[in-house]
């Protein structure tokens, strides 16, 4: 077993319960000499009881879970007292009075991936439940966490593994002729393989705006109702509307949530040709918003919609419905009297980010491991279906493997290992 360590597992300030954690050898023991019950604990009951803290005490609760059977896979104690700032301090300092040490970011889960007990993956999919801004980000979270991008991985492992069977059949038995009769089968398994690593690899683009959000541009001519429009989103008045063209000289940004996805909203500067230097600056700002967006909102008059980047896509909205028609708009709307936008947000959700996959990558390292092993893996498809020796793809076929390994850490290095966790917080 590891040694012991300890931290406070809860988030800090005030609040009814604060928990203290304390894993590794001897962390029974410790909690003996801490709590008042003297009985045996049984793994995994509350037991209720005072907790000596040394210069205090508290009333709360303990509970032991015995290895493997607990979130790291070894012996591991928790502390429930109540959850004041100083009195989960106090827990804290005497575990460590009495032995433990405090445990470094991200440790506890560590060791739970040190001992098998989830992937490298999993432990990803865990933080970004705990750092979720939106229901889409806790939903893609969880999927990893309950390892559906590992199964994945390993799926597609083991029908690689299988062709590196025959190609080492092919290496080490060359009188048996199986080459002939085995490269068919290790073209259409490569290909099977290729083809689901590419479905994989393009899930990466609504990834990303799980993680960070949906960025959408709200764009058009001075005074089209872009301010207007990004208040009524947002349910309160955050941009300065006027009747005076040219308010909005900077970038005014909202957050709105919707069916589950957030979307970060950018309220730009109008378009149009300026003398005043303040004015263009903004206008300058607005085309790098409109340069960077997801999805481009363009609030239409007579005029027609100046060029847009081609893999962006555009919404025409045409606002103030109440006073006036747009022609050739998606979506009419007013943001004074509300009519349109449920219309619009819907039309927002399908164009600028769309149905969810069953498997998103989230992360750039799985969406780097899987395009290092698509191209492995059509190296060798074009080798075997070109005709050459087994030797000169075999190296292909293996370097596929071991790049999805990192995905669920298997093949990860220990610096990567060591930056990932890194990035929890302290004692989770």
């Amino acid at each position: 077993m590891e040694e012991l360590i300890s931290a406070i597992s809860t988030a800090s300030g005030r609040g009814g319960v604060a928990i203290i954690r304390v894993s590794g050898e001897g962390a029974l023991a410790l909690a003996k000499k801490m709590f008042s019950y003297k009985g045996e604990f049984t793994p995994n009951l509350l037991y209720p009881g005072e907790i000596d803290c040394g210069t205090f005490k508290d009333f709360g609760m303990c509970v032991y879970f015995r290895a493997p059977k607990s979130f790291t896979g070894e012996d591991t104690v928790e502390f429930h007292c109540h959850g004041g700032q100083e009195i989960a301090r106090g827990v804290l300092k005497q575990t460590l009075a009495l032995g433990a040490r405090a445990a470094e970011r991200g440790e506890f889960t560590k060791r739970a991936f040190l001992n098998g007990k989830l992937s490298l993956s999993a432990a990803e999919g865990m933080a970004e439940m705990i750092n979720a801004e939106s229901l889409s980000q806790i939903r893609a979270g969880y999927s990893l966490y309950t390892e559906e991008l590992t199964q994945e991985g390993k799926r597609l492992q083991a029908l690689i593994t299988s062709c590196l069977a025959s190609i080492d059949a092919d290496v080490d038995y060359p009188e048996e002729d199986l080459n002939a009769d085995s490269r068919k089968e290790i073209s259409e398994k490569l290909r099977e393989a290729e083809n689901a690593l590419r479905t994989l690899a393009g899930s990466y683009r609504a990834g990303k705006k799980i993680k960070s959000g949906v960025n959408v541009a709200l764009c058009g001519k001075p005074n089209a109702g872009k301010s207007s429009l990004l208040n009524a989103l947002l349910g309160f008045e955050k941009a300065i509307v006027s009747d005076e063209a040219g308010t909005t000289r900077d970038i005014i940004e909202g957050n709105l949530e919707w069916n589950g996805v957030l979307f970060r909203l950018t309220d730009t500067a109008g378009l149009r040709e300026s003398d005043n230097p303040i004015e263009r600056e903004g206008i300058r700002r607005a085309e790098q918003a409109i340069a960077s967006a997801d999805v481009i909102v363009y609030l239409k008059e007579e005029e027609t919609p100046p060029p847009f980047p081609e893999e962006t896509p555009v919404i025409l909205v045409g606002a103030k419905c109440d006073i006036v028609q747009r022609e050739g708009c998606d979506v009419l709307l007013s943001s004074k009297t509300g009519e349109g936008i449920e219309e619009f947000k819907q039309l927002l959700y399908e164009r600028g980010y769309g149905r969810e996959s069953d498997v998103l990558l989230l992360e750039e390292r799985h969406y780097r491991a899987v395009e290092d092993a698509c191209a492995a893996v059509g190296c060798a498809l074009r080798a075997v279906e070109g005709g050459l020796p087994a030797e000169l793809y075999a190296e292909d076929v293996k370097r596929a493997y071991l790049a999805l390994g990192t995905i669920s850490g298997e093949t990860a290095s220990e610096t990567v290992i060591t930056e990932i966790f890194e990035k929890f917080c302290v004692g989770k």
